[in-house]
């Protein structure tokens, strides 16, 4: 897994990439995302592999691949309420909780015009990443909505 160099201060509100049911037409898009973001654009997230679950994807750290998504930048009055509802979606307790499903990173995410931009991302934890790589089904291309 890549190391953060500093975790992100508390008080600073990072965009969100985002790769499977958050991105724009899937479900979880319209149930958490609406009405609540102040930008959305397209990226990758370098670096990661994307992998096919029940009923939705896993991403995880790999060299040399990359993940389709979008950079979702909140509105600021709903950062925290956003951050919070994507916690309890994504089954995340804390850094390093072991019942986490998930685990809220934050990473380098590449624009289309080749500028980055540190965005919190959702990776499967470390056993749900290992049993990924043994048994998993990857999804080609790293783009949930061409699978």
């Amino acid at each position: 897994m890549p190391t953060v160099e500093r975790p992100p201060d508390p008080g600073t509100a990072l965009p969100f990439f985002v790769y499977g049911t958050l991105r724009p037409g899937e479900v979880n898009h319209g149930l958490f995302l609406r009405g609540r973001t102040a930008s959305e654009e397209p990226a990758t997230l370098p670096d990661a592999a994307l992998y096919d679950g029940p009923g939705y994807p896993y991403a995880l750290h790999r060299p040399g691949s990359a993940v389709v998504g979008e950079l979702i930048t909140a509105a600021p009055d709903a950062y925290g309420e956003l951050l919070a509802a994507l916690d309890v979606l994504e089954e995340y307790a804390g850094p390093g909780r072991p019942g986490n499903l998930y685990d809220r990173i934050a990473r380098e995410a590449l624009r289309p015009d080749g500028t980055t931009v540190r965005a919190w991302v959702y990776l499967a934890s470390p056993p749900l990443a290992r049993h990924l790589t043994q048994a998993g089904v990857e999804i080609p291309g790293g783009d949930w909505l061409r699978r």
